[in-house]
């Protein structure tokens, strides 16, 4: 044996815990973002700061369940989840229908031994509950965890995304056809330039001020039409206020104002990952468009540059026409159902109940495209 070599040290033993307590959960927080910058999969609706916020805004007492793998002082993998009742309980994605993608953290450098013992922490923690991950970007973490399942399981489609490469403007620009489309944009950008719209980034100190002003632009903006109900109500404001003021503070959020004659005329709020940049929700006075101003132009500028580096710049969820201009890829996040050989026949009824909203979704859009009403 060479004299000086050294053996490497053991691998530490991995252990595993279910929290169930907040304050316990809050506490997290140093450990969860160290684990969240060495998940490579992770997208910013995992931070602890969006999901201990959410929960805040949004959970109810004794239903919380985040599952943790520590290999000695350090975080290697977390579940955070609560559980529902009625007649399918089950295991959820804490985060709920506000966050565009619900996944699992696994640090890289693990291996498959973190996700491993996650998997078996899960089955554990499920006891007669199914476990329910909605919203799983293809390639997220909690595809992992799937692949090791050693009960029964099913994928299933979930919604849809629309993804654009994290390219600045120029970029984004060359993907379009060459000619008129091409010409079109480039001439929106022209009149925004000659308006004077001018753009200021939020600092954490004014987060509150600027959601509040997002939110009242947002409500502007959508009077008189189907505006998403969640997003003029009081526990939602308070949720993006507990989440973007530290995860401004942190890199993984970014609040821009936009200015017209001195004026805030818009607000947009961009959420960040290592992998991912996401347009989250945005506020427009209508009298920009009265002005000419194209509103979504303005909004991809501002949030093409910063997501440079980020490697995808996601629309997230929907299918809305204006998306269908920038060429965008369409992903369809999953839903991975997995179940213990006890509680199969909740992971059947949740596949049969699944086809049969998606078989009326399928006559709804059909009766539309018959009554002349089109897409959505």
């Amino acid at each position: 044996m060479n004299p000086a070599y050294t053996a490497p040290p053991p691998p530490a033993t991995l252990t595993v815990e279910t929290v169930t307590d907040e304050d316990a959960f809050a506490a997290l927080g140093p450990a969860w973002g160290r684990l969240f910058d060495r998940c490579g999969a992770a997208t910013p609706f995992q931070s602890h700061a969006w999901l201990h916020a959410w929960w805040r805004s949004y959970g109810r007492p004794g239903r919380l369940r985040v599952v943790l793998v520590w290999s000695g002082g350090d975080l290697v993998a977390a579940a955070p989840l609560m559980r529902t009742g009625g007649p399918l309980p089950a295991l959820v994605p804490i985060g709920g229908a506000i966050s565009d993608h619900g996944d699992v953290l696994l640090d890289d450098t693990a291996g498959d031994s973190a996700a491993a013992a996650l998997a078996d922490a899960l089955a554990r923690a499920a006891r007669g509950a199914l476990i329910d991950l909605r919203e799983v970007r293809p390639g997220g973490a909690a595809e992992r965890v799937h692949a090791l399942w050693r009960g029964p399981r099913r994928r299933l489609d979930d919604s849809l995304c629309l993804e654009l490469p994290a390219l600045p403007l120029p970029g984004l620009i060359a993907r379009l056809p060459s000619g008129r489309p091409q010409q079109r944009v480039r001439a929106k950008l022209r009149k925004l330039h000659a308006l004077g719209v001018e753009r200021r980034t939020v600092p954490p100190g004014e987060v509150a001020r600027a959601l509040d002003l997002l939110l009242e632009l947002h409500r502007l903006q959508w009077r008189g039409r189907r505006v998403t109900p969640e997003h003029l109500r009081p526990r939602f404001r308070d949720h993006l206020v507990r989440a973007v003021g530290p995860m401004t503070e942190s890199g993984n959020a970014r609040l821009t104002e936009f200015r017209l004659d001195g004026e805030v005329v818009a607000v947009d709020l961009t959420l960040l990952s290592p992998r991912l940049a996401g347009g989250y929700l945005y506020g427009a006075h209508p009298g920009l468009r009265a002005r000419r101003a194209d509103v979504a132009v303005m909004l991809l500028e501002a949030t093409a540059e910063r997501s440079a580096g980020h490697g995808t710049l996601s629309l997230l969820r929907g299918d809305e026409p204006y998306k269908h201009q920038w060429r965008p890829e369409p992903v369809v996040n999953r839903r991975l159902l997995l179940a213990r050989r006890r509680t199969a026949p909740l992971l059947a009824a949740a596949v049969a109940r699944a086809a049969l909203r998606g078989r009326g979704r399928e006559l709804v859009r059909r009766w539309r495209e018959r009554a002349g009403g089109g897409g959505c």
